[in-house]
């Protein structure tokens, strides 16, 4: 199971950390990645990170804003978000799959697990 946390509403500008908390499962085995769905949009990637965390990858919206990371021992990810703009503002989903090649998942489709989401408002 893959719990969001650390949504909310913040102002242009302003900083969020979301994070991905796993119960059940292991991250240091499994390739895992941010998502996030606008209203009336589809899905899209944001940023992955593969299994051994050596290798990771970043939509061209949030390069140089946002930043993955994890800590093993927490069992938890997280997505520090910078210069928050309204474009941002989304359904943000964490995602978990087993996928041990040296690059990142992209395709939503070859993820396993989802959270549930949580909501990013950017108010301008």
């Amino acid at each position: 199971q893959l719990v969001e946390s650390g949504g909310g509403l913040v102002q242009v500008g302003g900083s969020l950390r979301l994070s991905c908390a796993a119960s059940g499962r292991t991250f240091s085995t499994y390739s895992m990645g941010w998502f996030r769905q606008a209203p009336g949009k589809a899905r899209e990637f944001v940023v992955g990170l593969n299994w051994s965390g050596g290798s990771t990858y970043y939509a061209d919206s949030v390069k140089g804003r946002f930043t993955i990371s994890r800590d093993l021992a927490k069992n938890t990810m997280y997505l520090q978000m910078n210069s928050l703009k309204p474009e941002d503002t989304a359904v943000y989903y964490c995602a978990a799959g087993f996928n041990f090649g040296p690059g990142v998942i992209r395709l939503a489709g070859e993820y396993d697990y989802w959270g549930q989401g949580t909501q990013v408002t950017v108010s301008s």
